[in-house]
């Protein structure tokens, strides 16, 4: 008695037609995916308390590099910028203050030209005013950056940063993708979805 065994080999072309289908339109996926991150945006590693509990240390972001070509940063964006002495290193901060605005800052709170700042809760307590003490003036394309953890972050309080201009601000912080317990978009109410 004898075995015969039927292979069908039109069935194993379309098996490796889809496979190699497949196949190529993850790479071309990837190509494009690496090439958007890359030449349209970036990824930043968070270091650091100075955005918690928006960002932790250790968190990555997307920042969109295109944007700001097309549009103005816009109040309580997250933007990471360059300090003007240190081109190497770039920071992650959120904007408060906007060109030609005057804040200050009294008594914990934050005043744009002389009106209170509603914030969240989480972000509106401000126990060190630093330059904002007195009030600081925006010039043309100037911004007044905050880190969200107030009481632990270097920003424009402080003579090393100042007042950011908009040449300095690399892009916008809009997506976390690391860690995957807090994966989401960033809004620019919180930094939370």
């Amino acid at each position: 008695m004898s075995i015969e065994f039927y292979h069908d080999t039109e069935t194993d072309n379309r098996l490796l037609r889809r496979a190699t289908k497949w196949i190529v339109d993850l790479a071309v996926v990837f190509t494009l995916a690496l090439f958007l991150v890359q030449y349209m945006g970036m990824q930043y590693a968070v270091s650091g308390h100075s955005m918690e509990p928006t960002l932790y240390g250790g968190d990555v972001v997307l920042v969109d590099r295109i944007s700001y070509r097309l549009r103005r940063p816009k109040r309580l964006e997250l933007v990471v910028f360059q300090k003007r002495d240190d081109e190497d290193r770039q920071y992650l901060k959120r904007i408060i203050g906007l060109p030609g605005e005057t804040v200050q800052i009294k008594g914990g709170q934050i005043y744009i030209d002389g009106g209170l700042l509603k914030l969240p809760e989480s972000l509106s307590q401000v126990n060190l005013a630093g330059l904002a003490e007195e009030p600081v003036m925006l010039g043309e394309g100037e911004y007044f950056l905050l880190g969200d953890n107030r009481d632990s972050s270097e920003d424009s309080r402080f003579e090393n940063i100042g007042n950011v201009s908009i040449g300095q601000i690399t892009g916008k912080a809009w997506f976390r993708p690391s860690p995957l317990e807090r994966i989401g978009f960033l809004n620019s109410t919180d930094g939370r979805e």
